[in-house]
C-alpha cells in the first residue's frame, strides 16, 4: 500500500504531448463543446494521479467484505479513537448552505433540472448517480443541461410544443449540489493511458471545469454530494482530488463544499473520522437510508443471524435504522456540520383520493420523525412533497438548522447498529422485490435510472434492496414464506414465469423493450454463488 501512496504522491516527470493516452470510445453529437481538449487534459491529470489511489481503495472494499463474510462484525476503529474523542469543528458553512430544509433529488435531464431549480426547495440534488442510467447521452445531456443552468440559459419545449419551461430568476432557484458517481464506478467512453477513467472523477471534474468560475461569480462554489464512502480513507481520497481541482482550477481552498451521504454500514463507524478527512470542505452528511439497507445487507450476506424481513417492513423505527440516525445527528452537531434526513420516494397517487392520503400520511409522519429528531433537512422525489415536507420544518425548526441540538442523550454501541429485525416474509413482499427488481432494471437497461414504480419513485438503490434480499433469502437455509412456503429458487420460478403476463402492458412500461433481457439478469444474479457487488456493474456492459 505504502508504495501505491508513493506513486500517488510523486506525478511520474514523463513528457507528454496534449491528448496523447486519452480516447473517447463513444461520440454524441456536440460532445466537442464539452469534451475540448483542455476539459481532457483535465480529467487526464486526475486519472494519472489518483487512479492508483481509487484502485487500491477498492482493493480494501473487498479485504473487508471477505472479513465480513468470515463472520466479522464492523466495529469503531481504535485507531481513530483520539479523533473521536478531540474537540474539533468542521469549517464554517457558507451561507448558500446554512438552511437546506428541504432538498429534491432527482437525474439531470433538461426538463427535470429546470423544474427542480425552480421547484421551491432549498437544494436541487442532481443526480448523476442512483438516478441516471450512464448511458453516453445521458451524462453529456445532464452536464450540458447543468452548464446551460449556471450561466441562466437552460430551457426546454415539450415536443408537442404545447408548453416552454424556463428557470426562474437565480435568487430565487434552490442551490445546485451535483452527485457524481461513486468510486465503485468506471466510465468506460472515456480512456486514459488505456484504461478507463473512474465514473466518479468523470462526473465531478467536467462539472467542476466548466461551471466553476461561473458558480463563484455568483457566491457560490461547487458543491456536490459525496455518495457510497465506506471509510475515512475513501474520504481522504475524495478531499486530496478537491484540492487539486482547486488548485487547477485556481479556486481559493475550501471553496469546493461536500456533504456526505452515510449510505454504508461500515461507513456509519467512521463519521467523526469522515468529518474530520474533509473538515475544511464538509457541510454534513446525510442519512442516505435506502442504499444503507442494501449496504446492511451486502456487508452481512454471509450471516444467517442477520436476514431483515421484506422491504416493506424495514423503516427507520426499526432499532438499528433509528441508532444510525440518531448518532448522524449526534455526531454532526458536535462538529458543526448538518445532519441531513432521508428519502420520501411517494409520488402522489391519482384518481384514489384515500390511497393518496394515506402515502401522505407516511411521508408526514416520517418527516416529523426527522426533524423531531433534530435533524436540520429531509429529502423528497418528488415537487409535489414539498411544501408537505416545508410546512412540517417550518413548524418545527424555526431556525435554519438545528446544530444546537447536541442529542447529548443518545448512547449508541456497535451492538445497536447490527441488531437485526424482526418481521417476515409474505409471498406479497416476496414477488414485489422481484417485480420490482425487473421492472427498474429493464427500465434502466433501456436508459433511465428514475421510475414510478406503485407509486414509488425506484432507484437503484431500492432495485439493490430488492436484488440482495432475493440472493439471501434463497441462499440462506430453512426460511419460509409466512404461510409455510418455502423460500426457495421453484418459487423464484413461479414469479419469473408469470411477471410477463402479469405485467400484460408492458410495452408501455418504462423499459418493456428489455423485460425479457432483465428477467434473465435477474435470473443468473440470484442463482450465482457469490452476491454481485452491485447490480449496476453487470448491467453497465449493456448499455452504450
Amino acid at each position: 500500500m505504502s508504495a501505491v501512496i508513493a506513486q500517488w504522491q510523486q506525478p511520474q516527470q514523463e513528457q507528454r504531448q496534449p491528448g496523447d493516452g486519452i480516447e473517447l470510445t463513444a461520440s454524441l453529437a456536440g460532445q466537442e463543446q464539452l469534451l475540448t481538449p483542455a476539459a481532457l487534459e483535465f480529467l487526464a491529470g486526475l486519472h494519472r494521479r489518483f487512479e492508483p489511489v481509487r484502485q487500491a481503495r477498492l482493493a480494501a472494499r473487498r479485504e473487508r467484505q471477505a472479513f465480513f463474510d468470515a463472520g466479522g462484525l464492523p466495529d469503531f476503529r481504535t485507531d481513530t479513537a483520539a479523533i473521536r474523542a478531540g474537540h474539533w469543528r468542521v469549517a464554517p458553512l457558507p451561507t448558500a448552505l446554512l438552511d437546506r430544509r428541504v432538498e429534491i433529488t432527482g437525474p439531470c435531464d433538461p426538463k427535470m433540472v429546470i423544474n427542480a431549480l425552480n421547484s421551491g426547495a432549498k437544494v436541487y440534488m442532481a443526480d448523476f448517480e442512483d438516478s441516471t442510467a450512464p448511458t453516453w447521452a445521458n451524462l453529456l445531456t445532464g452536464q450540458r443541461a447543468l452548464k446551460k443552468a449556471v450561466a441562466g440559459t437552460l430551457d426546454w419545449m415539450a415536443p408537442d410544443g404545447s408548453k416552454h419551461y424556463t428557470l426562474k430568476p437565480f435568487e430565487e432557484q434552490a442551490v445546485l449540489m451535483v452527485r457524481p458517481r461513486g468510486w465503485h464506478l468506471d466510465e468506460k467512453h472515456l480512456r486514459v493511458d488505456g484504461a478507463p477513467i473512474s465514473g466518479g472523477l468523470f462526473d465531478l471534474g467536467l462539472f467542476a471545469f466548466h461551471n466553476a468560475a461561473a458558480l463563484v461569480a455568483k457566491d457560490r462554489g461547487p458543491y456536490f454530494y459525496l455518495p457510497k464512502l465506506q471509510s475515512m480513507e475513501e474520504a481522504q481520497l475524495w478531499n486530496d482530488v478537491l484540492d487539486q481541482v482547486e488548485r487547477a482550477l485556481g479556486l481559493a481552498a475550501g471553496q469546493i463544499k461536500v456533504t456526505v451521504l452515510i449510505e454504508t454500514l461500515p461507513a456509519v463507524f467512521e463519521m467523526d473520522e469522515i468529518l474530520h478527512a474533509l473538515r475544511g470542505r464538509i457541510a454534513g452528511l446525510n442519512c442516505g437510508r435506502w442504499d444503507y439497507v442494501f449496504s446492511y445487507l451486502k456487508t452481512f450476506r454471509a450471516h444467517r443471524d442477520k436476514v431483515l424481513p421484506e422491504r416493506g417492513q424495514v423503516t427507520m423505527t426499526q432499532p438499528f435504522l433509528r441508532a444510525y440516525s440518531e448518532l448522524l445527528i449526534q455526531t454532526c452537531h458536535k462538529r458543526g456540520a448538518h445532519a441531513m434526513g432521508g428519502m420520501a420516494a411517494q409520488i402522489p397517487i391519482s384518481g384514489d383520493e384515500a390511497a393518496n392520503e394515506a402515502a401522505l400520511a407516511k411521508v408526514r409522519a416520517d418527516k416529523l420523525r426527522e426533524v423531531t429528531a433534530g435533524h436540520d433537512g429531509t429529502w423528497v422525489a418528488h415537487p409535489a412533497l414539498i411544501p408537505l415536507a416545508m410546512r412540517i420544518f417550518d413548524e418545527r425548526m424555526p431556525t435554519p438548522h438545528q446544530q444546537h441540538v447536541l442529542r447529548d442523550d443518545v448512547l449508541i454501541i456497535r451492538d445497536d447498529l447490527i441488531k437485526p429485525s424482526f418481521g417476515t416474509i409474505t409471498r406479497s413482499g416476496f414477488e414485489g422485490n422481484v417485480e420490482v427488481c425487473v421492472r427498474y432494471l429493464a427500465a434502466w437497461l433501456e436508459g433511465n435510472g428514475c421510475v414510478p414504480i406503485h407509486w414509488l419513485m425506484e432507484d437503484a438503490a431500492t432495485a439493490e434492496i430488492a436484488r440482495t434480499q432475493l440472493w439471501q433469502w434463497l441462499h440462506a437455509d430453512g426460511l419460509f414464506l409466512d404461510d409455510g412456503t418455502p423460500l426457495d429458487f421453484a418459487l423464484l420460478e413461479r414469479a419469473l414465469i408469470g411477471l410477463p403476463s402479469k405485467l400484460a402492458d408492458r410495452m408501455k412500461l418504462p423499459g418493456g423493450s428489455k423485460l425479457d433481457e432483465a428477467i434473465a439478469m435477474l435470473d443468473a444474479l440470484t442463482h450465482a454463488d457469490t452476491l454481485a457487488e452491485f447490480l449496476t456493474l453487470p448491467a453497465y456492459e449493456r448499455i452504450d
